[in-house]
């Protein structure tokens, strides 16, 4: 007997040593091999290995879109309620598995249960304004002269595409997913290569609330699943979300090739902290809103504004940070080399000035230790030329900068190039007016560290955090996934 290919029992043990079995694209409602070249996942939690994904080529990418191209006419004929009740079942299977997702979820991205599951809900939230379509996309008739009707109703664009990232693998995909599809287009989804898990969970929960084979289909990859699906003449549409370098890049390059894009980058948030704050609700307001998610968020409070006298509150703001702990109510960052980046800027930081009020490097969990922990970091004395200061830090980590007076406050906070998010906390009425129409932002707080604004209010934000028009959820939505048709009647009597 002929000895066994050696290449194919380390193949075997490969599989066997994995949490779950290798990943393949999902086209036309099937599982496809994906090239040969694949990609390891493993958990920030543990450094488990969880699977493999296929580093797809443009091939894959152009079969996916034939499929979503097929599906697309018959999909589109339904009418909107019939799509709409796919999505009523769609939403019932997410309460069903939400433990079983938030798990995956927790797995994967490394953030805490219980943060998983509140993704699990914002995913649900978000579908349920797609069931609600029907009431909100009716038409419009109006007769603008005797015998002469004009009417408006909103048409399907065709196969569009999403590309997620990994910081939210359950929330951020249904910002998109449940909307474009209910509306009546196809899709191609291309999930993070680091959090693809919770997206092939997706696509099988769809198939069995009843969407159609081709209406959804997922191609894994790198770079070049993006590139292609940016390039490729059938796609009509795309939607990004991710760092701002990035999402200049997919802007440019889906709409030079004359697509619609909505590409959703970075931030860098400024909460301004005034003397008459109410003290325990700003303290752990701000240290959740730095430390939550592991700071890998792209509202998540990165500079706190100092205004004045409010030492007493940077104190307590120190306090209720030390009550996140790594491992417990504290998840890791994504990766070996998000911690190494974090951690190079809170030495930077310290380096050139800054105060180290709290400090979370070399942050090792027990039981865990190959997994990729960042402590909370509490920095006073930033100054606004350091690099901690101006980039996107993306970890558990608060700068705090001190400025004498709101005017000031609001000028640092004008200053950044990024526009997501801005905060005031204070107890005064003026104030809270003075900052939300100064400050340049698309979604303003007042008292309120992470203000996402709940469905139907759009998320979306300004300048260098957004590349595109309109927001990615919310009514606004509806826009960006259809073209309106104008019909204008005459019937002769």
């Amino acid at each position: 007997m002929a000895d066994k290919d050696p290449t194919a029992t380390q193949h075997f043990v490969y599989i066997e040593a994995m949490k779950y079995a290798p990943l393949e694209n999902i086209i036309n409602g099937s599982s496809v091999p994906g090239s040969l070249q694949t990609l390891e996942v493993t958990s920030p939690v543990n450094g488990e290995l969880l699977s493999s994904i296929p580093l797809s080529t443009a091939a894959e990418v152009d079969v996916s879109v034939d499929a979503a191209a097929s599906a697309f006419p018959e999909w589109a004929a339904l009418t909107l309620r019939q799509r709409c009740d796919i999505f009523y079942r769609y939403r019932q299977l997410l309460q069903e598995n939400l433990d079983e997702l938030a798990r995956v979820c927790h797995e994967e991205n490394g953030k805490t249960i219980n943060e998983s599951k509140a993704e699990v809900l914002k995913a649900i939230e978000l579908t349920e304004l797609a069931c609600s379509l029907p009431n909100l996309v009716s038409g419009e008739v109006l007769e603008v002269s005797p015998g002469f009707d004009c009417s408006i109703q909103q048409s399907p664009l065709g196969v569009v595409s999403c590309i997620t990232p990994f910081n939210f693998p359950i929330m951020v995909p249904h910002w998109t997913i449940p909307m474009a599809l209910a509306l009546g287009n196809t899709m191609i989804f291309k999930p993070s290569e680091q959090v693809p898990l919770s997206g092939d969970r997706i696509a099988s929960l769809l198939t069995e609330a009843g969407l159609p084979d081709g209406v959804f289909n997922v191609v894994h990859g790198d770079r070049t699943v993006v590139e292609s699906i940016c390039d490729h003449p059938q796609v009509q549409a795309i939607t990004f979300v991710g760092s701002t370098p990035v999402a200049k890049a997919v802007y440019a390059r889906a709409t030079s090739s004359y697509k619609r894009a909505l590409a959703m980058g970075g931030a860098k948030n400024h909460l301004i902290v005034m003397p008459d704050a109410d003290v325990s609700h700003t303290a752990a307001n701000v240290a959740a809103s730095a430390c939550g998610c592991a700071g890998q968020r792209c509202m998540a409070a990165a500079t706190m504004v100092a205004v004045g006298d409010v030492n007493h509150i940077v104190s307590r703001v120190v306090e209720e940070s030390r009550n996140l702990v790594p491992g417990q109510n504290l998840g890791a960052v994504i990766s070996a080399s998000a911690k190494e980046r974090i951690e190079g800027y809170i030495t930077e930081a310290e380096e050139q000035g800054a105060t180290v009020l709290l400090d979370g490097r070399g942050t090792s969990v027990e039981g865990c230790e190959q997994g990729t922990y960042v402590g909370p970091t509490v920095l006073d004395n930033v100054t606004p030329d350091m690099s901690i200061a101006r980039a996107e830090v993306f970890g558990p980590v608060l700068s705090i900068i001190r400025t004498e007076d709101l005017e000031k406050a609001i000028e640092l906070e004008n200053a950044s190039p990024y526009g997501n998010a801005a905060v005031v906390y204070t107890q005064d009425g003026q104030v809270a007016r003075q900052f939300a129409d100064q400050a340049s932002a698309g979604m303003i707080g007042v008292n309120v560290g992470v203000p996402v604004p709940r469905e139907p209010f759009g998320f979306g934000g300004w300048n260098d955090s957004r590349f595109g028009v309109g927001d990615i959820t919310g009514r606004g939505s509806i826009q960006f996934w259809t073209q309106s048709k104008k019909v204008t009647s005459h019937w002769v009597q």
